[in-house]
C-alpha cells in the first residue's frame, strides 16, 4: 500500500517539474528577455533604447523566440522604430529581411509601406500597403494607409476605391471618411480648364492623363484648332485635329499643354 501511494505522488511531482521547465527556459532565454525590454521601451516612447534591444535580440539565439510570433514582431517593430527615428532606408531593409522569413505578414508589409510613405516614395508605399491588404483583405488600417499613399501619389481615383473598401469594413470610420473626402476633392481640383490656345507659328501637344496614366496625346499643328475646353470634368474638341483625328473626344482627366 505504501508503495502504491508513493508512486502517484512521484508521478505528480514529475509532471509538475516538466510543466515548469519550459517557463524557466523562456525566462532564461536572452532573445526573449531583450524582446520584452524592447517592446516595453516602445510603449514608453523610448525608440532609441528599443532599437538597442531589438539589435540584441537579433544578435542572440532566436530559436525559442522564433517558435512564436516574437521574432516576426522583432523585425516588424524594429522597422517601425527606425521609421519613427527617420532612418527610412534601414527600416525598409529590416522589413525586407523580415519578409524573407514571413512573406505573408500583413503587418510587415504595412510597416514597409510606412517607411516608404515617410520617405516620400508614395507609389512604393501604395504597393506595399497593397500587398498588406491582398494578404489580409480585412486589414482596415492597411486600406486607409493605401488610400493615403495613393492620394499623395496623385492617384485620387484609386485612393477613393481604397477608402471605400475601408468603409465597407467599418462604416463611418473617421479616417476613411476624411480620406475619401480628400480624394474626391483632389480629383475635382485636378481638372484644369484650358482657355484659348493662340496658335501662330508653334505646334502644341496636349496630353490627357487619368489617374497618372497617359491615355492619349493629341498634336495640333498651327491653325488646325484654336480651342480646348473642359466642361464638368470632360475634355472636348469641336474640330478634327491633326492626322487621322476624327470626331470630338470626351474623356475625364488632367490636361497638360506643351510646345513641341
Amino acid at each position: 500500500m505504501k508503495i502504491r501511494q508513493i508512486l502517484p505522488l512521484l508521478a505528480v511531482v514529475l509532471v509538475l517539474a516538466l510543466a515548469v521547465q519550459p517557463a524557466a527556459a523562456e525566462i532564461n532565454d536572452e532573445a526573449t528577455k531583450y524582446y520584452n525590454i524592447a517592446e516595453y521601451d516602445i510603449s514608453l516612447g523610448n525608440y532609441e533604447e528599443a532599437l538597442v534591444y531589438f539589435d540584441k535580440v537579433l544578435a542572440s539565439n532566436t530559436t525559442l523566440l522564433g517558435m512564436g510570433d516574437g521574432l516576426m514582431y522583432t523585425y516588424k517593430d524594429r522597422s517601425g522604430v527606425l521609421t519613427d527615428l527617420g532612418r527610412y532606408d534601414e527600416a525598409i531593409v529590416t522589413a525586407n529581411e523580415g519578409l524573407l522569413r514571413y512573406p505573408n505578414s500583413s503587418g510587415m508589409w504595412n510597416n514597409k509601406g510606412y517607411a516608404y510613405f515617410r520617405k516620400g516614395d508614395y507609389n512604393a508605399a501604395a504597393d506595399a500597403y497593397g500587398n498588406a491588404v491582398r494578404i489580409d483583405p480585412a486589414y482596415l488600417k492597411g486600406w486607409i494607409n493605401k488610400g493615403d499613399a495613393l492620394v499623395k501619389a496623385g492617384r485620387s481615383g484609386e485612393a477613393a476605391d481604397a477608402y471605400h473598401k475601408a468603409l465597407e469594413l467599418d462604416p463611418g470610420n473617421a479616417g476613411a471618411t476624411a480620406g475619401l473626402a480628400e480624394a474626391e476633392k483632389a480629383s475635382a481640383t485636378s481638372m484644369i480648364i484650358l482657355a484659348v490656345i493662340v496658335l501662330s507659328d508653334a505646334s502644341f501637344a496636349v496630353k490627357i492623363e487619368v489617374i497618372g496614366k497617359s491615355v492619349a496625346v493629341f498634336r495640333f499643328a498651327p491653325g488646325i484648332i484654336d480651342l480646348i475646353e473642359l466642361h464638368d470634368g470632360f475634355f472636348a474638341t469641336d474640330k478634327p485635329a491633326g492626322r487621322g483625328m476624327g470626331p470630338p473626344v470626351f474623356i475625364a482627366g488632367k490636361i497638360e499643354v506643351s510646345g513641341t
